[in-house]
């Protein structure tokens, strides 16, 4: 007699269709983790070939989001990819495993601590490749990797929803093949994706998502039953553990697969009862050996799990350094209140607009922080119907999935609640403080969990409905408006002009979309209506607004307000070394000189690697005059940023007129190797040469120069003299 329930042998004759390998079905299989009822059974739902059904998983995700890929570089983008020094050549590859995910040094006070090494090396891969920031390159590596974890999610699902066995042959068998394609495709289709898709920038969790998942399908390879009749495979164990410490250098999250594996194991592979277990433990049963906890090896897979998570959080602590990062308030406002109280049902409050993100995906922000969520501050407020309602369903999923009769039940509600969960906790506020208040990225794995239970509520809801079709429809509809609406977000997505405005229907209250809207217009050359949006920034406190807004008076020449403008943010920031520049060219705009050189100095103290601001104090002292002091803050600036070629340039062109010929002729050739194509090195080069009396080098440098730039102001009019010069010597020459 057949060990397998009337439900599931229904599972293996769908299953024996498409992968036949014997044709007598008992002796084809042998158990790893016993299957209770198939869920197949009450699903009314497409039935495809493994093949057929991870195609049209990856077609369907490739054209949600396929719009996407001739998208500029948007919001973020430009932090993490235009301005980060190690997308580039000349920057060391090691320098990456010391740096952040904006390129800043982890030792830094300004850093966020966001440590994606691998994630930023393949930034670098694209920006090699392509030959410089074109973002095509980059958007199209996005589309594949949420394509390629789309199909992947087809494995994974038929694991979580119809348990782990392998045929005779080792070929592990897919139970739940129209569950599994289900819960693949509303992955595949979420909306909430769009941003981690169509966002250069989530790469770190597509990256970090796709070694998540094979840390998790590796881990499930170690219990293929070997020749020597070995339980496990060691080796998949460490192969696991070593794929989750890869997704955690792509994004933080993704140390969380560790855990995972472990409930997986203790749930599915040991079928270990929680509630029963609880139990024992309380009333000190010694019996703990039948409730599984000893079986197979549970709990040394355990450790082993547990000591390389240690390991490699104790790696990555050493390396980023024992500070926290630093937010400020507007970033994150709960996380700095002073009641526990409020910081408490606040936190409860964005879990549950994170759960709203996943149930009902319409309204979808670039940012959520900055006014756009106002705190809740007494229990009078409405908004506590959601922390109810959201306690409500996930208590009684948790009673359910602890103490129902059925294990079939229990097995794939704790799941779905482990995988909603777990990968959520790093940015919960839990463990440390985050610096946003809801972010659509983080829910990229855990929507993972959310696909689990709507499967598993639809097969509920099949067993139940008489006109199961009609079910079916509607599953179907909802999958097609998400389609649709991934399809309008990536849109969004394509410029920042587009997902700036899309924002102020949805998050009005929220200074970043204001000021970024402000920004898009300043940069389009249309100050006045930018400054209507700055104004509207600046209400939270925001000191990028109020720089900004700063800057823009500063074009319209309203220096009084300008400078207050400056001063503000800096109140608001104290440690703000990009506004102490922008203080200092508003200074020197107005010729007061010792305040400009002054704010550009505190710039440099903030952070010594201001090139802006060394370069302007280098050639504010040369202008008046002060040469000594120019080369003093040049010499001082080079042992700080060895390899800046505008800091050369300038400290060469300083020594250059105190006559220190060949010091400056070693800078600027320097310069130039690092910059080759740059018209006013060779220009002034030019320059040193003809002061110098090299005249045929001087000549070559002038001709280069004109090539690269024949409107080069001065060079032609120097030029003109150096040949009429060399034509007064061949004359006397001839003489």
């Amino acid at each position: 007699m057949s060990p397998y329930s009337s439900g599931t042998s229904t599972a293996l004759e769908i299953f024996n269709q498409h992968n036949a390998e014997a044709p007598n079905l008992e002796p084809a299989f042998h158990r790893m983790a016993q299957m209770e009822p198939n869920l197949d059974h009450d699903v009314s739902w497409f039935l495809l070939p493994s093949y057929w059904a991870k195609m049209v998983v990856a077609l369907i995700s490739f054209l949600c989001f396929a719009n996407s890929y001739d998208g500029d570089f948007v919001f973020d983008d430009s932090e993490a990819i235009i301005n980060n020094k190690d997308l580039r050549a000349e920057t060391p590859l090691g320098d990456l495993w010391y740096h952040d995910f904006w390129g800043s040094k982890l030792s830094s006070n300004t850093s966020h601590k966001s440590y994606r090494p691998l994630t930023v090396l393949t930034f670098r891969i694209n920006y090699l490749f392509a030959g410089g920031f074109y973002p095509v390159g980059f958007h199209v590596i996005n589309i594949i990797l949420h394509c390629t974890i789309s199909v992947l999610m087809v494995d994974v699902f038929s694991i979580l929803l119809g348990g782990l066995q392998f045929s005779n042959k080792g070929r592990r068998l897919n139970l739940a093949p129209k569950s599994s394609l289900l819960a693949a495709l509303l992955f595949a289709v979420h909306p909430v994706h769009t941003e981690c898709v169509a966002g250069i920038v989530g790469r770190a969790d597509l990256l970090c998502a796709l070694f998540f998942l094979l840390s998790f399908l590796g881990y499930c390879k170690a219990f293929k039953e070997n020749k020597e009749g070995h339980t496990f495979s060691l080796f998949w164990v460490l192969v696991s553990v070593v794929l989750g410490a890869i997704a955690m250098l792509c994004k933080e999250q993704g140390i969380t697969i560790l855990g995972l594996n472990a409930v997986f194991d203790a749930l599915v592979i040991n079928k270990i009862n929680l509630l029963e277990l609880i139990r024992k433990l309380l009333y000190k049963d010694k019996s703990l050996e039948s409730a599984g906890l000893l079986r197979k090896g549970l709990l040394f897979r355990i450790a082993l799990l547990m000591c390389g998570g240690a390991g490699i959080l104790y790696i990555r602590w050493r390396i980023m350094g024992t500070g926290p990062p630093a937010f400020t308030e507007v970033d994150n406002p709960a996380s700095f209140a002073d009641s526990l109280f409020v910081r408490a049902i606040n936190y409860n409050y964005y879990y549950s607009l994170n759960a709203w993100l996943l149930l009902c995906p319409w309204w979808l922000c670039f940012d959520w922080s900055m006014g756009c969520i106002p705190l809740i501050k007494s229990v009078s407020d409405w908004r506590i119907i959601a922390l109810a309602a959201l306690w409500f369903c996930l208590i009684g999923l948790i009673c359910q999935a602890l103490c129902s009769e059925d294990s079939h039940k229990r097995r794939i509600l704790t799941l779905g609640l482990g995988f909603l969960i777990i990968p959520f906790l790093p940015a919960s506020n839990l463990f440390f403080r985050v610096g946003f208040v809801v972010a659509e990225r983080v829910i990229y794995l855990p929507s993972i969990g959310y696909c689990i239970l709507f499967t598993y509520g639809f097969s509920l809801l099949s067993k139940q409905a008489k006109k199961k079709k009609i079910l079916a429809v509607a599953v179907l509809g909802i999958l097609l408006i998400n389609v649709m609406r991934c399809a309008l977000r990536s849109s969004q997505w394509r410029s920042e002009e587009q997902l700036f405005r899309s924002a102020l229907s949805v998050c009005p209250l929220n200074a970043k979309v204001h000021y970024n809207v402000g920004k898009n217009l300043a940069d389009k050359g249309n100050q006045s209506a930018a400054i209507k949006y700055y104004r509207e920034a600046v209400r939270p406190d925001f000191a990028a607004a109020w720089m900004n807004l700063g800057i823009v008076q500063n074009s319209l020449r309203r220096f009084e307000e300008a400078e207050q403008s400056y001063w503000t943010a800096i109140k608001h920031r104290k440690k703000y070394p990009d506004c102490y520049y922008n203080l200092g060219r508003l200074y020197a705009d107005l010729n007061r000189h010792i305040d400009a050189l002054n704010a550009w100095r505190n710039a440099t103290v903030l952070k010594p690697e201001h090139s802006l601001a060394w370069n302007n104090m280098i050639i504010l002292l040369d202008n008046t005059g002060n040469l000594a002091q120019a080369e003093a803050v040049g010499r001082e600036a080079l042992e700080l940023i060895p390899n800046d070629h505008s800091l050369m340039f300038s400290l060469a062109n300083v020594l250059g007129k105190s006559q220190k010929y060949k010091e400056s002729e070693a800078l600027f050739l320097k310069a130039i190797k690092a910059n080759p194509n740059a018209a006013s090195y060779h220009g002034n080069l030019a320059v040193l040469y003809h002061r110098w009396g090299n005249l045929d080098l001087a000549k070559k440098h002038y001709e280069v120069s004109l090539k690269l730039d024949p409107m080069a102001p001065g060079t032609k009019e120097n030029y003109n003299l150096l040949r009429r010069k060399l034509e007064q010597l061949q004359k006397k020459g001839g003489v």
